[in-house]
């Protein structure tokens, strides 16, 4: 009987599409995804969206697990296009299905961009002014600092094992040090952690 209800239970959790979705109680609504991609977006000030990704989907809000997270934006900055758009698709098909990927995209995309144009209408007279370069150079270090973040928590999930480490090693070598192009890196980095992977049977 119990195998039963758990079996009904997991079922409901389910997509036709194989998407396991959150329990009912932790599972935001189509507005609410957009609220919430909204005021991250207008919230971001110079970069480090991912950063802010987390801390407000994963940490505070507690919709997906911090490796569902890591999961998809490993996925999105695989994939081309932006990453955060990509991992705003990925968050809001994984917890709303197709309704829930576009709420996100549009909570990501449209009301920023409309502040932008009205702050690019007004933005002529405010560009000589000392404080407007005081608050993007502020913004731009806060961005930096979330970006430090979420690259610290990205690895701290790295297997601790010699090969995830020597490939993590590498790619930042090549992309931080000796300038690689980004590109020629993923392909090769990633194309050897996805063989050692499925040699390993995972």
């Amino acid at each position: 009987m119990a195998n039963a209800l758990a079996s009904r239970y997991l079922a409901s959790r389910i997509e036709p599409r194989g998407c396991l979705l959150p329990g009912p109680l932790n599972r935001p609504s189509a507005l609410q995804l957009f609220l919430a991609f909204t005021r991250i977006t207008l919230t971001s000030f110079g970069g480090g969206l991912s950063g802010w990704l987390l801390r407000e989907i994963v940490q505070n809000r507690k919709w997906v697990t911090e490796e569902e997270f890591l999961n998809g934006l490993s996925l999105s900055q695989a994939l081309p296009g932006f990453n955060v758009t990509n991992l705003a698709i990925f968050l809001g098909y994984r917890l709303r299905g197709v309704w829930g990927a576009v709420a996100a995209v549009a909570g990501m995309v449209v009301p920023a961009s409309m502040l932008v144009l009205v702050i690019a209408v007004g933005f002529a007279s405010l560009a000589d002014m000392p404080v407007t370069h005081s608050a993007l150079e502020g913004a731009g270090a806060a961005a930096i600092g979330l970006s430090l973040a979420m690259g610290v928590t990205a690895a701290e999930r790295v297997d601790r094992r010699a090969a995830p480490l020597a490939i993590m090693a590498a790619t930042f070598v090549a992309v931080g040090i000796l300038q690689w192009p980004l590109i020629w890196v993923l392909l090769g980095a990633g194309a050897v952690s996805v063989a050692l992977s499925y040699a390993r049977g995972v």
